[in-house]
Formats: C-alpha cells, structure tokens, sequence
C-alpha cells in the first residue's frame, strides 16, 4: 500500500493536472492563448528536464530576470519540481545591485528574457539561459536544453524552501527573503477563507512577478484549481479591457494603479468579486469613490516576510472603518507591542506577526536572529488593534520622529495632509535640525497650495506634529512594487532645505 501523501508537499500543478486537467490555468491576455492545467503540467515537465540538463547537481537556486509574462508560472513551477529555489530578481535593478544579489544567492542558473539578455549575460557567473530565442551566442534557449519528458517529481516538506525574493529596501538595504512551501499554501489558504474561492475565478496579474504581490496569483490558482490572466504591463484603460474581457473576478494593484482606474470612470462587470489594494496606504477618498462605482476594493496589509497578505478589509469593513486593513487572516496572529509588551486597543505600538506564512528567515542569520522576538516577526510597522481586532497601520517604526523631545507619528501627519482637498498623496519624513533634533517636513503629490496644506495641518495637528516644510510636487517616487521610496522622498526635501527654497 503506498503512503499517503502528506499535503502541501504534493507538486501542485501535477495534481491539479490528475484531478482538473482541463481547466483553464493560465490566459495570456495580451496574446489571447489559453492554456489548460494538462498544457501546463507538460510545459512545466519540459523546463524541469532543462533545469536538470543544466543543473548537474539536484536542488539548488535558479535565478531569473524576466519580467511579467506567463512563462513565469513555468520557471516557479519547474523551480519547484526539481526541489529548486526560485529566486526571481527585480529586473529594473541595476547591473551592480543584481550581481550583488546574484552572487548573494549562489545561483546555478540564471534565465533571462530578450529584453533583460545583454545585462543577464554581464552580471552572471553561472549558466545563462533564455525562454527567447537568443540574440547573444553565450546564451542557450531555454527550450533547447532538453527534448520534453515526464520529470518524476522532487520529494518536498513544509520547509522546502521555494521562493527566494529580495525586499525592496526603501528604508534599508533589501533583505533576502526566505519562503517555504508551507509558507505559501498557508498564505493562499487564509486567503481563500477571507476572500472566498469560485471554481469560475480568474485573478488578474499585472504586478511585477518578481515581487510576491505578482506571484501569489499563480500559487492559489494552483491550489484552488482556477485560471490566472497575466498581462505584462498595467494601463488603466487597456486592464479595464482585460478585467472585463477576460471576466476577472480578481485583482491585486496598489494604490496608485487604482486611483488611475478609477480616474478613467471605469465600472466593472458584475462578476468582479475583490481588488487587493496593498503596498502602502489606500487613500480614504480612493475608496469612497470605488465603492460608490461597485468596485469591490480590498485595503490589504503584508509583506515579502509573510507571503503576501497579513490582514485584509472586505469591501463593506472599508467602507464602514476609515484607513482600516481589517482583521488578521485566519491562523495569523499580530501583537502590537510597545516596550516589549503586548498594548491594549487603541494603543500604538509594533506590529509583531505570527503564523504559518512568516518567513522562516533571511539569507542573512544576523538580519534573522533581529527581526524575531518573543512574539513572533517585528514587521517595523506601527499601528494599533480596535476592540474587534481590526487593524490600522500607521507608519514605519524607523518613520517616527522626534522633534524638541515630542514623539510624532509620520503615518498620521500624512494621513491628515491627504484629507485636505487637492491631495493624491503625502508622505512625512524627519530631517536633522540643530535647534529640534528632527524638523517634520512633507512630501506631497497633488493640485494643492503648501501653506493652505500647513494651516490644515494646524487645525488638525498638535503645533509640533505640523510640518516645518511642504514641498508638492506631481508624483511621489516609488519603487518598482509600488510602495513609496523614503529615501527619495528624503533626498529630495533634503536638497529643497539645503538650496534654501
């Protein structure tokens, strides 16, 4: 009698292939091709015999530079088959920082696409592969590797690790991020008991898939059975097409990709069930608007750390509890703690997570051993619990700043600046000041007057919380997923103070 196969340690897409093979598992939506979870079983087996004939050696890390497209499903799945680490690197980085991080995870192999070819080809010291033809002789096809072939499945555990994703580093130097197969199941588990699952789901990628906001799509479709649509850039107009299209019933964006839907008066179908709305803080004014067009928008809070989503408001909870994330998902636990201890509602403190989706770790065993404590992963977010559990994050534990010896929260002087009429977005930063320790100074993107900006602080502020400076400018500057880049934002009211303007 054979053994009983202790579930997740299954290979997804092969069962989904022996128990739904012909369910639509991925859409190209700026092709039109369609391709079954039978299709995809196979296509998954022909790059997973490439690994092997590239990868001498079993396990191991493979890297890839390629950008949102549906032959990422293949990599991540193969990656898996094999027992391999899937390590998909943010190809807007720079040679320097992607070699860096290249040699941080010791990759086998790397994969590139046409477009990413000639930098895959400078910074790797490994073998490079393509899932395009060539241009470069120094560069193998992918699909040249080996002819396709039924690959016999890596035994895998819970703490396999199958993702390797690199932080995006807006306050600090990006952390690798470790992520066990565990790790993933459990987050797409809780997401199905938040969000529901509907055999006729197709959920929208349009997040760069190298950042878990993009992936997570492709492994709870697996798990749940459904289709997954990837188009490889968001435009307001053309995902508005694809969302009706393609009868998306899902999403995930943040705020800035929503506010440009919205800004197109765009109302969806009627199927179209939730969109995740994460990355950084939803405006309120965002999702009064959507909600009043039957977009069924999501505030969600997670992060790398935690395989995507840590707490999640359905449509109603938004529309009810302003700023509000929701409550935890099932099987996680947050702790706001301050002083060590644990704080009641209301009050402000770290969110500390536990639960089965939190990493397990970094690369680095130094950057691991300080981010756990006694109530589980230090997020180095702050925010507070009301009396139901649901969640508010506030801001950045290294954003608070002390200015002549009083405490001020960059989360809430932000959220007050994006309150006043004209404002899109606000972010709050402290620069040194010889008289206050820390001056409050405020970047903000909009149609709007600072000094009108400053006296609606003044009404609404404690006179120490009113930012000193408020500079408006037409975008705040963002990383590549989305969130708000504090460093620039730094730098630049920094050179605003520095040339006297």
């Amino acid at each position: 009698m054979r053994e009983p196969v202790d579930w997740p340690t299954q290979d997804l897409v092969a069962h989904r292939a022996g128990t739904t093979p012909e369910r639509t598992a991925i859409v190209d939506a700026d092709s039109g091709g369609e391709r079954t979870y039978r299709e995809l079983d196979a296509a998954v087996d022909s790059v997973a015999a490439a690994f092997d004939a590239v990868c001498a050696s079993a396990g191991g890390r493979v890297a890839a530079l390629v950008d949102t497209r549906p032959a990422v499903a293949e990599l991540l799945y193969a990656a898996l088959r094999t027992g391999r680490t899937f390590v998909p690197l943010n190809v807007d980085l720079d040679a320097d920082t992607l070699a860096a991080q290249l040699d941080r995870v010791d990759a086998g192999l790397l994969v590139c696409e046409r477009e990413t070819e000639s930098l895959a080809d400078e910074i790797a010291d490994c073998s490079v592969v393509s899932v395009d033809e060539p241009a470069s002789a120094a560069v193998e096809p992918l699909d040249h590797q080996a002819p396709t072939a039924d690959v016999t499945p890596a035994e895998l555990s819970r703490e396999t690790t199958a993702l390797m994703l690199f932080t995006s580093g807006t306050t600090s130097e990006p952390k690798g991020v470790r992520l066990t197969l565990g790790n993933l199941v459990a987050s797409a588990t809780a997401s199905a008991f938040r969000l529901g699952v509907l055999p006729s789901d197709r959920w929208l990628v349009c997040l760069p898939t190298y950042h878990m906001g993009g992936l997570a799509p492709f492994l709870r479709s697996a798990l749940y059975g459904t289709a997954v649509v990837v188009q490889r850039q968001f435009e307001p107009a053309e995902t508005a097409r694809v969302v009706d299209e393609h009868d998306v019933t899902g999403v995930s964006l943040v705020p800035t990709m929503g506010k440009r839907l919205v800004d197109t008066g765009w109302a969806p179908h009627d199927g179209l069930r939730a969109v995740l709305l994460g990355g950084g803080p939803a405006d309120p004014d965002l999702i009064e608007r959507a909600l009043a067009r039957d977009i069924p928008v999501c505030p969600t809070y997670g992060m790398t750390e935690t395989a995507s989503q840590i707490a999640t408001a359905l449509p109603a909870t938004a529309g009810e509890y302003r700023d509000t994330v929701g409550q935890p998902l099932v099987n996680t636990t947050v702790t706001v703690v301050a002083d060590g201890e644990p704080c009641g509602p209301g009050e402000i403190g770290e969110l500390v997570v536990e639960g089965p989706t939190v990493t397990p770790g970094y690369l680095d065993a130094d950057a691991t051993e300080a981010a756990f404590g006694e109530y589980g992963f230090h997020t180095g977010d702050r925010g507070y619990r009301d009396e139901d559990g649901r969640l508010w994050v506030v801001g950045r534990a290294d954003d608070r700043i002390v200015t002549g010896g009083e405490n001020v929260e960059a989360g809430v002087v932000a959220a007050t600046i994006r309150d006043f009429p004209g404002v899109e977005d606000a972010a709050v930063v402290g620069l040194p000041d010889e008289e206050w320790g820390q001056r409050v100074v405020a970047l903000v993107a909009g149609d709007t007057d600072p000094e009108e900006v400053r006296a609606h602080c003044r009404a609404e502020l404690a006179p120490y919380e009113v930012p000193k400076t408020v500079r408006v400018v037409d975008a705040l500057p963002r990383t590549p997923s989305g969130t708000v880049d504090r460093d620039a934002v730094r730098n630049r009211l920094q050179e605003r103070y520095d040339s006297g303007s």
